[in-house]
Formats: structure tokens, sequence, C-alpha cells
């Protein structure tokens, strides 16, 4: 269960974080329509709070990206679980390999939180079909409210096996706290300027 304070975190962080977004958007959008057309965005659907949501995003991808997934599927890093990861995705764009090796392409979800669809902290948001392949233990998961970064995503993310990866999220449900989420803010931003692509 959130702490207090929590929904008060989030708006203070996330207002600012808008705002940088939108003087950002004209310059992305410039490139990613001169490479690629429009549009801009793509607003991706992830399980948050028990429901599903749209997440902003900048786009990064080739139009059609998400229907080329099933062709793909035998390329998919992921062999533990039913998340889907290719590191040299033919899918990304040359602007689009810039805006992800910055995390530029996640700032767009600064409107996410302040609209509540997600928080700051919180467990990673995962597709809904993802979440339908998920071990029983870890289905109450679906039930949280996502997050835009989270324990795993501070712990290696991708990067580790899948049952670890929801693992970490329970655990932070589990424990959720003012400090903690401080921990994790801190973590994300070491992180983001020691290796951006490493949260």
């Amino acid at each position: 269960m959130a702490y207090r304070g929590k929904r008060i975190l989030d708006l203070i962080i996330a207002l600012p974080a808008s705002i940088f977004t939108l003087a950002l958007t004209p310059f992305v959008g410039l490139a990613v329509a001169l490479e690629d057309g429009f549009p801009i965005f793509v607003r991706l659907e992830r399980i948050s709070d028990g429901k599903t949501i749209r997440v902003w995003k900048f786009r990064s991808m080739v139009k059609g990206a998400h229907a080329m997934k099933k062709e793909l599927w035998n390329l998919n890093e992921r062999k533990d679980g039913p998340l889907f990861k290719i590191k040299s995705d033919p899918r990304l764009t040359k602007t689009g390999r810039i805006l992800r090796k910055f995390r530029l392409d996640e700032f767009p979800q600064a409107w996410n939180v302040l609209s509540g669809d997600i928080a700051l902290v919180g467990p990673r948001p995962h597709e809904p079909g993802e979440i339908e392949q998920y071990p029983p233990e870890f289905k109450r998961l679906s039930l949280a409210k996502s997050g835009l970064t989270g324990l795993s995503q501070v712990s290696g993310a991708s990067k580790l096996p899948f049952k670890k990866e929801v693992a970490l999220d329970i655990y932070y449900v589990d424990h959720e706290s003012f400090l903690m989420d401080i921990k994790i803010l801190w973590r994300t931003i070491a992180i983001f300027f020691s290796d951006p692509t490493g949260v």
C-alpha cells in the first residue's frame, strides 16, 4: 500500500519533468519526423493499478513495430520468461537509437505520472500479454501501480533473470516506503549519469 505523501512526491518531481518534456518535444519531434514521418509519440498498452493504461513515449521505432514482434520472436534474447528484448533491435530508427541511449524516449511518461496512471517509483510496467504469462505467485503485481523507475530497474532490469526481476518488484510492493523511494530515485539518477543505458 502506498505511503502517505507518495502522490505529493510524484507531483513535485513530475511537474518540472513534464515542463522539460514539453520544451524538448519540438527538437525530438523534428528529428523523429524528418527520419520516419509522424507520429512523434506512441502510446503503449501497459498494466498499472489493476487496469490497462497507455504510457506516452517518443517514438523510437519504425511504424508498425509492435506488429513485427511475432516475426522477430526467434531473435528474442529473453529465454526465461514472457518478456521480449533484442539488443540490436532492427525496428529501431537511427533517431530512436539516440533517444534510447539517453533514455529520452521515456521522458513523456512524466505526463502519465501527473495524470496518476503510474507513480515515479513502482514495479516495472509490462504489457497485458506479458502479465497474463506471469507465474501465479507474481500475478498480484498487476494490481500494483507501476513506476517510471523502480527497484528492478536500478538493480539491472532486463539484465536480470525474469523471476529475479519480478521478485524485486514484489519486494518493493511489500516494503514500499518514502525512504525506499528516495533511495531508488537517487540510484536512478546515479545510474543515468554514469551509464544512461543501465537504468
